[in-house]
């Protein structure tokens, strides 16, 4: 037998599957080849016709067998169209210039450890059995693009750990009935599974560790029933999801519905349009350079949280707006977005009570919950820092009278607008916050008010003192002096002089709420009489009254002199002023003492003397102290 003719034992279809390798044509009127004819046609390898390519192209047979290709090495391609194999090929160990197998029905398929020079195509085919590429490494391209791999229930639908792709890899539209492994594998271009769908109990998308050079594509109708583990996975470009369903099991490792911890995006996070998740997404200590936009979304985990955020690095925005919707926790706490997090028209529903928890989030630009967002439960921003504004504006908090609405405790914004779309009966707690300009409505004030300690340059609208005083009595804790002192500093700053008296009047009238009855008579007092401090007019006008009437009833009944000798001339006028002014003695009332009736009339005026002098200077010297 010579090298450029077929064994004499092979059959005559057999001769013409020879004959068309060496011409590197395709082969479609041989209806069955045993698979050690293939076998023996690859690995001897005849040389091809002068001026042809050698190649295996078979098209419509049924291969009798199993082709063992184990640790073979077939510089050529093999191109399998629409064949039928009884055996699992095995591919193991080996070499190959080109694999594909299109359209073809097999029982599963192995090429474990094998390399392959250009691409490797299995697309199309129906696979019943394990489709194991552990370790393969493909020159070009992997597509398993339209295979349905069908495994019994336990095994692995594709196996293709620690894979390396120096092209694409594209398993579009592929079905699986079992998990698909792609640990610690590395595609250097981008990886796509558009419209793929992995069903059926225990099935995942288990790919930890994973490299893709350019962008992952979980979009376009794909479907998990199981969850996706990208845990410390490496995309260089951007994850995309929308029109997805992705279903989890529980919310500790390995069982959220999205799992991607610890890992990097180059790019954004595309899962808005049509994302329906049931489970929860984990998203915690990820670096996204790019923007997670996840607006339209539909997340459901109402026993827990639906969406783990906690130390997640964004460059860009944070984006779950327009009918985001999450029945489950929101939680974000001490995350670090560059750009603004947006809750424009979001719908959030927590379990115990908490709908969105953001403690500690640093915001490069706003941080919008406005525009119709709709929380039932609270929302929770203690510690934050906003660089620009910080918006409810028509937002609804749904909580129960007595029940926190909205916490935003030691925080920092540029500015706050807090106008929701109706005034919540739930506590908001501003205390110990810093912003430039608060924007309020009074007709949306909430029910409880917690300020002890929240400092801002300006308020908007700028109301008089006694329309802006209801908005500090309603602190559901007791009185808290703090926000009167700063409400009081605010209108000085911006030149509101009697308005900022208006409100240190009220906080001394609040304050006489809380004491004894002794202190709370002295206060009365001087509330009438000087109003505080604040109103030390009314003192003087006391003791000019008192002045006048002391010197007309003196001039009338003058008092008798005392002692001997010559006593000076009586002056009713400076005699009551002795009486009235405790520290200054004029001489008269040593020189002159009243009898009867008139000593009462001492009496009175030196208590009110004594009384009015001392609220004066008290009144005095809270001017002095102000200005």
């Amino acid at each position: 037998m010579s090298d450029d003719r077929p064994p004499d034992a092979w059959e005559p279809r057999e001769r013409r599957i020879w004959e068309a390798y060496r011409r590197g044509e395709w082969c479609d009127d041989v209806p069955e080849v045993r698979a050690e004819v293939l076998r023996w046609l690859l690995v001897a390898a005849p040389p091809p016709v002068r001026g042809c390519l050698a190649r295996l192209r078979l098209r419509g047979a049924h291969i009798v067998g199993t082709l063992d290709l184990a640790e073979a090495e077939v510089q050529c391609a093999i191109r399998l169209w629409s064949c039928r194999l009884d055996g699992a090929p095995r591919f193991d160990g080996g070499r190959f210039g080109a694999l594909e197998l299109r359209d073809c029905a097999l029982p599963g398929l192995t090429a474990v450890g094998a390399r392959v020079g250009q691409e490797c195509v299995i697309a199309g085919c129906v696979i019943d059995g394990t489709l194991a590429l552990r370790s393969l490494s493909v020159g070009t391209r992997l597509s398993l693009d339209r295979s349905r791999v069908v495994v019994p229930d336990g095994q692995a639908a594709v196996d293709a750990q620690s894979l390396a792709v120096e092209e694409d890899f594209s398993a579009a539209e592929m079905e699986c009935t079992g998990p698909v492994y792609l640990n610690s594998s590395r595609v250097q271009d981008a990886l796509d599974f558009r419209g793929a769908r992995i069903r059926g109990e225990r099935t995942c998308l288990q790919a930890p560790e994973l490299s893709v050079g350019g962008g992952l594509h979980l979009d376009r109708g794909f479907v998990s029933d199981g969850g996706i583990n990208l845990y410390g996975a490496s995309i260089g470009g951007s994850l995309h999801l929308e029109d997805s369903t992705l279903t989890g099991t529980g919310e500790k490792r390995g069982q959220p519905a999205l799992q991607l911890l610890c890992a990097t995006v180059g790019g954004d996070i595309q899962a808005g349009r049509g994302l329906v998740v049931r489970g929860c997404v984990d998203l915690r200590d990820t670096t996204v350079r790019g923007s997670v936009v996840l607006k339209r979304a539909r997340l459901h985990q109402p026993a827990g949280t639906a969406l783990k955020a906690q130390r997640l690095h964004v460059g860009g925005n944070f984006s779950c707006r327009e009918g985001f919707v999450s029945q489950g926790l929101v939680d974000i706490r001490d995350a670090r977005v560059g750009g603004s997090v947006l809750f424009e028209g979001a719908e959030l529903t927590g379990p115990a009570g908490t709908a969105l928890r953001a403690n500690g989030i640093e915001v490069g630009a706003e941080f919008n919950c406005c525009d119709g967002l709709t929380a039932h439960g609270r929302i929770s921003l203690s510690n934050i820092t906003v660089r620009a504004r910080l918006c409810f504006e028509g937002a609804l908090f749904d909580v129960p009278s007595g029940k926190h609405a909205l916490v935003c405790r030691r925080s920092t914004a540029a500015e706050l607008e807090l106008s929701p779309r109706e005034a919540p009966v739930g506590v908001v707690d501003l205390s110990h916050t810093r912003v430039g300009v608060l924007r309020d409505d009074p007709g949306t004030w909430p029910q409880a008010l917690l300020l002890e300690g929240f400092l801002y340059d300006s308020v908007h609208p700028v109301l008089p003192a006694e329309r802006r005083l209801p908005w500090l009595d309603r602190e559901p804790t007791g009185f808290a002096p703090q926000p009167y002192e700063q409400l009081a500093v605010n209108y000085q700053q911006h030149g509101r002089d009697a308005d900022a008296r208006t409100v240190l009047l009220a906080k001394q009238r609040r304050v006489r709420r809380t004491l004894a009855w002794p202190a709370r008579a002295w206060s009365i007092l001087q509330d009438v009489t000087v109003g505080y401090g604040y109103r030390p007019l009314r003192a003087v006008g006391l003791l000019a009254a008192f002045f006048a009437i002391g010197t007309a009833v003196f001039a009338t009944w003058p008092p008798a002199p005392t002692g001997e000798g010559k006593p000076p001339d009586f002056q009713p006028a400076i005699y009551t002023l002795d009486l009235l002014l405790p520290v200054v003695d004029f001489g008269q009332e040593r020189a002159f003492s009243p009898h009867g009736g008139m000593q009462w009339i001492v009496v009175v005026l030196v208590s009110a003397g004594w009384l009015l002098a001392t609220t004066a200077a008290a009144g005095a010297n809270r001017v002095l102290r102000r200005t």
